[in-house]
């Protein structure tokens, strides 16, 4: 077996360090997939791979791969695998099954059939069967199925390589000894060993990290202590060349401990934790080598090592009331690295990065892991100084100038050229909010709102095709041109980014403190505003000229506002004399401000009323008729306040008809979305007469965007058929 094409599989995340190892040991052909690696070599490499790799969970022989096709596929494609020459009746078997397809939708169901394939070959060949043992089987075959495809390999490592041999106590939570390798790699061990520098875990645990640091400085194999590997009742097992490689594992552990002269030391609160710790550590032959002590965060005092690595794993808990109690020690061990590890390096390994926040250190670097299954971070410092002192360092250090870059300088040029074009327009309309810049210079996705003297900056989420890197670079450059043109607004600057919400995330407060809510006109209207707490602002800016035109429609006339929001077109059909109006919504942060909106403008809430429902529900049942309705609904919503999903592009048609139902002979729907590739409904457009109306929906702000919203004038047919 000169040249073999094999997979390693590893916890997801460890992938690159993966590769990089097998890399280091021989591998050719390397590449990376999702929690595995392939790459091909000789039965050498395969062999050394299980001795030596420190981050893998498993080496597998793929000895078939096909696409299934049918149930009956998988028992024919494995029958007709040559298992007579990996293995006999008198060995055991076990099948792990990893997959579901349409085919085979059970995971029990397809390791069956692989079994009863396997065992039924060897019954056919040899008249015996081999036994099955899942728990400590001879030899373990793996089969995955993934996309229809199916791919048989034989597991010749046994056991998850994770368990080196030497853990008979563990204290609670303990991390497995590849994630163990991948934290030290990431966290720089290898550099600082080699430089001599010293490794300590503050809270150690049963010792995984420190013993896998000393295993990594002293070059002991990782899998030199099990007993058995997978390859060891398989027919072509090379045990001659496998002794060679475990005595060339032996001779450099023993002159890799002769020359093992490092600090490494761990320290633990529980006493009763650190007995397991010892016997780990005299099970990988390390007892002279790792010391121990007992002793709490908080009485660490500076090490005797100038140099090292500080890496822990610190409890991150799962309930509420177990965070609030883990705050303090975070905020111990931050106070210890603050004052007594200036010179060293630190990584703290944690599934709360909140709680990580509490050691007022700022990361350098910040990897993302996998604790089985929980996301974790591992945070690496590298410069021992608080958060807070830096605050004060800077605050104290007045900034220098920053030049405008020419992109920024763009960016203000279209503000200020903006500004001129609308200024008269907009004081000869009454109108203190509107918007001023809308991505005209598409490199600067971003909308600039005016309200009165604050200024509102929403980001657009960038496309695919730009990287983070640039799309922050050019909202910073957005920032330094709208900080230059507002510098005469006595208002506040918000900016805030556009993102797709769901269920009841449009009703949630965006920001924490203060609110900074202020008012705005618009025509006769006056309506509150709020700048700080949400994603919208309670005025739709591009609806302006609807609620004129429905001021126009209203006069003398009843009026009906569905999906009313703040309820801005129920105020100014109001103040156009409607003699009328109900809004609806269901949320009771909009209507409580629609009340506020009505009580500026003076409006009697008995004629004008505001109703918390269901639209959709409210529209299907009995009731008075309006001579006016303004329909305007969100593209998408999974509210739990709503009995069903509303999609517009499917759903808008009946939502017309039951709001036609409800309108008074002679009467006008306008009906308003903001999906973009919204076509009106065949049936609708029959039924009805339908104008769409957007490009008279428009005003000067909103010229440059006129797929903003899309707006229909629907009234009955004089006759229909």
């Amino acid at each position: 077996m000169d040249h073999q094409s094999w997979l390693a599989t590893c916890p997801k995340g460890l992938e690159l360090l993966l590769a990089n190892e097998l890399q280091q040991l021989g591998a050719s052909g390397v590449k990376e997939t999702v929690a595995a690696v392939h790459f091909e070599g000789s039965l050498e490499l395969a062999y050394r791979a299980c001795l030596w790799s420190r981050l893998a969970n498993r080496i597998l022989l793929p000895l078939h791969s096909f696409m299934l096709n049918s149930a009956d596929d998988l028992y024919q494609q494995c029958n007709d695998i040559a298992w007579e020459s990996h293995f006999t009746a008198a060995q055991s078997i076990a099948i792990d099954f990893i997959g579901t397809s349409r085919h085979i939708d059970n995971t029990m169901y397809g390791s069956q059939r692989v079994k009863d394939a396997v065992v039924d070959r060897i019954r056919r060949i040899e008249g015996e069967r081999p036994d099955v043992d899942t728990k400590n089987p001879d030899i373990r075959i793996q089969v995955r199925q993934h996309k229809g495809r199916v791919t048989v390999s034989l597991d010749i490592s046994g056991e998850s390589l994770h368990r080196r041999g030497y853990r008979s106590g563990q204290g609670s939570a303990p991390i497995k000894e590849n994630l163990a390798v991948a934290l030290l790699l990431r966290a720089g061990w290898p550099e600082i060993a080699s430089q001599g520098g010293a490794l300590l875990d503050p809270m150690c645990g049963s010792g995984t990290l420190i013993i896998e640091g000393a295993m990594m400085a002293a070059d002991i194999a990782p899998g030199i202590l099990r007993g058995h590997y997978g390859f060891h009742y398989w027919l072509q097992h090379d045990q001659a060349l496998w002794d060679s490689l475990v005595v060339e594992a032996q001779e450099r552990k023993a002159a890799g401990l002769e020359k093992l002269e490092l600090d490494i030391r761990g320290y633990d609160a529980n006493p009763r934790v650190l007995e397991f710790t010892t016997q780990n550590i005299e099970n990988a032959g390390l007892d002279e080598h790792i010391r121990l002590a007992h002793k709490p965060i908080d009485q660490f005092g500076k090490p005797t090592a100038e140099h090292g690595l500080l890496l822990t794993n610190p409890p991150y808990g799962e309930r509420l009331g177990e965070i609030d109690e883990l705050i303090p020690l975070y905020q111990k061990l931050g106070t210890v690295l603050q004052k007594n590890f200036n010179g060293w390096k630190a990584a703290i390994f944690t599934g709360n990065v909140d709680l990580g926040r509490q050691t007022d250190l700022s990361p350098t670097k910040q990897y993302s892991l996998f604790n089985g299954t929980i996301p974790c971070k591992l945070l690496v410092f590298t410069d021992m100084t608080s958060k807070s002192a830096r605050i004060a360092e800077r605050l104290s250090t007045p900034a220098p100038a920053q030049e405008l870059t020419e992109g920024a300088r763009m960016v203000l040029n279209r503000l200020k050229k903006n500004q001129r074009r609308l200024d008269s327009w907009r004081k000869k309309s009454n109108i203190s909010c509107y918007r001023l810049y809308d991505a005209d210079i598409p490199e600067y996705a971003v909308a600039v709102d005016i309200y009165d003297q604050s200024v509102y900056v929403q980001e657009y989420a960038p496309p695919a095709t730009i990287s983070e890197k640039v799309a922050r670079e050019r909202f910073a450059e957005v920032k330094q041109a709208v900080k230059e043109f507002s510098a005469n607004y006595r208002g506040k600057t918000h900016y805030k980014e556009r993102r797709r919400q769901k269920g009841d995330s449009q009703y949630q407060r965006a920001t924490e403190g203060a609110s900074d809510i202020i008012e705005v006109t618009e025509g006769r209207g006056r309506f509150e505003v709020n700048l700080s707490d949400y994603l919208d602002t309670g005025l739709f800016l591009d609806h302006r000229p609807v609620r004129a035109m429905i001021g126009d429609l209203v006069k003398g006339k009843s009026f009906l506002n569905l999906f009313c929001y703040t309820a801005a077109a129920s105020v100014q059909a109001a103040l156009a004399g409607a003699k009328s109006s109900l809004s609806i919504d269901m949320s009771n942060t909009y209507l409580d401000w629609a009340g506020r909106n009505f009580e500026l403008n003076s409006m009697s809430a008995s004629k004008h009323e505001l109703l918390r429902a269901d639209c959709l529900k409210w529209l299907e049942e009995e009731g008075e008729l309006y001579d006016v309705i303004f329909l305007d609904p969100p593209t998408f919503s999974n509210s739990k306040k709503m009995d069903s999903v509303l999609d517009i592009q499917r759903d808008h048609g009946d939502m017309i008809r039951n709001a036609m139902a409800k309108l008074a002979p002679n009467g006008v729907l306008i009906f308003s979305n903001n999906f973009r590739k919204f076509k009106m409904d065949e049936l609708t457009l029959r039924q009805f007469d339908c104008q769409n109306i957007t490009p008279q929906t428009l005003d000067m702000d909103f010229e440059r965007n006129p797929r903003i919203h899309n707006v229909w004038k629907i009234t009955r047919r004089s006759s229909f058929g």
